[in-house]
């Protein structure tokens, strides 16, 4: 399976919608779209779905301090039913900011995400919750990195969900979901052989990441430390999380997650022309699955 992740906030109503269509002529099995501070994840999720035939949409991913376990379930049976299926949930525990900008006390991650996705499993399942016709099953995702985390999607979802990683963890995550579990890895990619261009672009694509702990303690890790990411993102930081060079290049960097254990890989597209306005339509149909 192949999938795609896209910054819907940052595109026309227009434009998004063709975006998606030409992903789904291309063959791509998924569309992601992030919770911003834009339009409104579901609705969104929504209307991509109405206008699309095959390809599945998923939030990648909604934030648990958004919406209480009720809103999301009813959310997702509700885009489950009235798509026939093809409805992904992704959720996520997000960051302390996403609690404090809606008056919202951050509250212990991990007993969190348990509570909040054990009351959407037993709401999707019924409960108070009830449509015309009981929706297609749909699919949980939790965004996922550290081994506790990684845990609870093990426990409670039917997959993880993995951003900024090296090969290395999607191989650790494999271990501790097991084997039947999904394991969906983003990866940012930038088509050029201009190392320069590369890495300018793949400083773009991590710098809303460097002031977040929860990322810092997963780069030291891998072995990286505060020099790798106070003022920008170094070059071995950007080379080991951002895939770049030419299609088989890049393609190599998605083998390597595949053979770790992903069973999907979602491209995060960048250009590597800062000044250019369209996406990256050359990498994209080079790593079509069609």
């Amino acid at each position: 399976m192949s999938g795609v992740i896209v910054a819907a906030d940052t595109m026309s109503p227009a434009a998004l919608i063709s975006y998606v269509q030409r992903l789904e002529a291309l063959g791509y099995d998924s569309v992601w779209i992030p919770d911003m501070f834009g339009r409104e994840i579901y609705v969104t999720a929504g209307h991509l779905l109405s206008n699309t035939a095959s390809i599945r949409v998923a939030t990648g991913i909604a934030h648990v301090y958004g919406r209480d376990a009720i809103a999301t379930a009813q959310a997702a049976r509700t885009l489950s039913e009235l798509s026939d299926g093809r409805f992904i949930l992704g959720l996520g525990i997000s960051h302390p900011p996403a609690a404090e900008l809606r008056g919202l006390t951050w509250e212990p991650p991990i007993d969190k995400i348990r509570n909040y996705l054990s009351e959407v499993r037993t709401a999707i399942a019924g409960g108070l919750l009830h449509t015309p016709a009981n929706p297609p099953p749909i699919p949980i995702y939790l965004a996922a990195h550290g081994p506790k985390m990684m845990q609870v999607a093990a426990d409670l979802a039917d997959g993880a969900n993995t951003y900024m990683q090296p090969a290395e963890h999607t191989h650790a995550a494999r271990a501790t979901l097991g084997p039947t579990k999904q394991l969906s890895v983003v990866l940012p990619c930038v088509l050029t052989t201009d190392a320069d261009a590369a890495r300018a672009a793949g400083r773009r694509a991590l710098h809303i990441y460097l002031p977040l702990p929860a990322y810092h303690r997963q780069w030291r890790t891998f072995g990286f430390d505060e020099s790798d990411w106070v003022g920008r993102a170094s070059d071995r930081l950007v080379d080991a999380h951002v895939a770049w060079g030419n299609a088989e290049e890049i393609q190599r960097r998605i083998n390597e997650h595949l053979d770790a254990g992903a069973t999907q890989v979602q491209l995060s597209v960048n250009r590597a022309d800062k000044q250019a306005t369209e996406p990256p339509w050359d990498l994209l149909e080079a790593l079509a699955p069609t």
